[in-house]
């Protein structure tokens, strides 16, 4: 008996071959992924470490620089002591030479811990901007001060 070729009632098949059209789309595949640009930027990239230790304020006060919520808007606080944005690094400067008695003036812009705090209704650029001027203005040591979402 020879072999059937056509369909179950012995007609010619009408069902195409895609066998050799997936070998054709491997074959470009394996092209397009060789001669792919290879990423050539890198971007250095320094995060914390697993389990951050906190900060070890050894006899140096930190200033607070809070920015709330009011019924007006945003107000920008120093201390406790509302400022306005232009004056926030002369009062900022203020506060660090009164809570750090035992750093020279010089030595304020270098060491003073500068934490700046908001709430969650704060936008983000806010608070970038705050933190911009006071490095802009030579805070060397300027973070966020950041609470737990338990302990809010």
């Amino acid at each position: 008996m020879g072999a059937k070729v056509g369909g179950a009632k012995g007609g010619p098949v009408s069902e195409p071959n895609v066998i050799p059209f997936i070998d054709i789309l491997l074959v470009l595949l394996i092209i397009f992924m060789v001669t792919a640009p290879i990423p050539t930027v890198d971007i250095r990239v320094d995060l914390p470490p697993p389990n951050p230790v906190p900060i070890r304020l050894e006899g140096l006060n930190p200033t607070i620089v809070a920015i709330r919520e009011t019924p007006t808007g945003q107000a920008i606080y120093v201390d406790e002591e509302t400022v306005q944005l232009s004056q926030l690094a002369d009062r900022t400067l203020d506060h660090a030479i009164r809570n750090n008695p035992a750093l020279n003036v010089e030595d304020i812009y270098a060491e003073a811990r500068i934490f700046v705090r908001a709430d969650q209704s704060t936008a983000y650029g806010q608070v970038v901007n705050v933190m911009s001027r006071l490095q802009e203005e030579g805070f060397v040591k300027v973070g966020i001060f950041a609470e737990l979402a338990s302990e809010g």
